[in-house]
């Protein structure tokens, strides 16, 4: 079976807010078995005119479980504190 990824590029407009986010969650990826494999590190473009903003990667057993970590009410309530604090593109990605 193969692995899913949920890749974020985040632009935080309201830190303070953000961390509420932030705390739900990491709440939310404890408890679906999220494997966090970068969470805001530096980022250094190779190639191409990309500012990231803060990105994370995470890794879960399966595309299903990474749908069912986004899905969950426990994101959910992670996804309404975030609202207003951030710009949110993510996506789900198939690996191996």
């Amino acid at each position: 079976m193969s692995s899913g990824y949920i890749i974020a590029s985040v632009t935080v407009t309201d830190p303070a807010q953000y961390e509420e986010y932030r705390k739900w969650s990491s709440l939310a990826m404890q408890a679906h078995g999220a494997e966090v494999c970068v969470r805001g590190g530096k980022v250094q473009v190779l190639e191409g005119d990309w500012d990231p903003g803060r990105t994370v990667v995470l890794k879960f057993p399966s595309v299903e479980a990474a749908r069912a970590f986004y899905d969950s009410p426990e994101y959910r309530k992670a996804r309404a504190a975030r609202a207003g604090a951030a710009v949110m593109r993510m996506v789900c990605v198939e690996g191996l």
